[in-house]
Parts: structure tokens; C-alpha cells; sequence
């Protein structure tokens, strides 16, 4: 958008010294960042290098934060299934997975004999590399009426121990996972 200038003879001098509405600075504004603005996008930018890759870098937190809530999935699954198909259903908890079993029939002491898919179609609910599981590994078995019991069918709590984070929680009176 160009300056317009009335008609007429004006000197150079007068074009420079009056102030043409159509010629205002508005019209000419620059656009782009400025020097600072961009030094201070790279000072962030450093910021977040400093701060943030060290944690990226870190990823096997981020596995075993993953695996915990694959385990409280599937245990809550195993809960869920038991009531669902009022059958026993039983997870197998193991050094570095999680792996259910459902009864062929109801009533069942074992639940053996058949593998509880996941939804994926996958046979293992929870798996990692290296042994996350400190305590509490054996089976936990999830009764049709939605409570926790031993192998001997008397209602227990079971606390799953995984390294390096908080411990996983079965409630035997109610099934709760937490």
C-alpha cells in the first residue's frame, strides 16, 4: 500500500515535513521478531534442553510406570471377568508379567485349564524386561462373587511389590485394585 500524495507542486521539503494520513507509519510497519525477541527464544529453547532431555533420556522410568498400570489393568480385568462370567479367574502374577486363567465351569478350585485373552487377542496382560515384581508374585484368585481369596478360599488382601514404585494393592473383601 503506497503513499498518496495530492496533486499539485510541493517541494521535496514539504512532502518530508507534512504529515500525510495515508502515509503513516501503520502502513509501513515491519513485519518479523525483533533481536531480542529471538535471543530470548533461544534462551528458553536452552532452558528446556537443560531440564527437559535428561528426563526423556530416562526411559525406563516411563517402562515401569507403564508396566504398573498394564498390571493394575489386567488384575482389574481379572476382577471384572470373574463377575462377568461367574467363573474363577485366576492371575498368575510372575517375575516380569502378568498372565489370567478362567475356569472351565462354576464351581472351580483352579482355573488352569483356559487362558484369559485380552482384548488384543494377546495371552499376557503385563509384560517387561527384567524382573519388576519384588513381592507378591503366585496367583491371586478373583472368586465370581468379586472377592480375593487364597488357594484354600479364605478372603485375603495382596499387596504386589514392584521396584522403584508405589505397591499394587488387591482389597480381598471387595476385589478393589489400587
Amino acid at each position: 500500500m503506497g503513499c498518496i500524495i495530492p496533486h499539485g507542486r510541493r517541494s521535496q521539503h514539504q512532502i518530508q515535513m507534512r504529515r500525510w494520513p495515508a502515509c503513516s507509519w501503520s502502513a509501513h510497519r515491519q513485519t518479523g521478531f525483533t533481536l531480542v525477541e529471538l535471543v530470548m527464544i533461544m534462551v528458553l529453547i536452552g532452558i528446556l534442553a537443560v531440564v527437559a532431555l535428561p528426563r526423556m533420556s530416562n526411559t525406563d522410568d516411563f517402562r515401569a510406570t507403564a508396566f504398573r498400570d498394564e498390571a493394575v489393568a489386567a488384575l482389574r480385568y481379572a476382577q471384572k471377568s470373574a463377575v462377568s462370567h461367574r467363573r474363577l479367574v485366576c492371575a498368575d502374577v510372575a517375575a516380569d508379567s502378568i498372565t489370567l486363567h478362567i475356569a472351565s465351569a462354576n464351581p472351580a478350585t483352579s482355573c488352569t485349564d483356559k487362558t484369559l485373552n485380552a482384548p488384543d487377542g494377546q495371552s499376557v496382560y503385563a509384560k517387561t524386561s527384567g524382573d519388576r515384581i519384588s513381592s507378591g508374585r503366585g496367583p491371586i484368585y478373583f472368586q465370581p462373587s468379586g472377592v480375593v481369596t487364597s488357594s484354600e478360599g479364605v478372603i485375603t488382601d495382596y499387596s504386589i511389590g514392584i521396584t522403584g514404585l508405589t505397591s499394587i494393592t488387591v482389597v480381598g473383601a471387595t476385589g478393589y485394585v489400587n
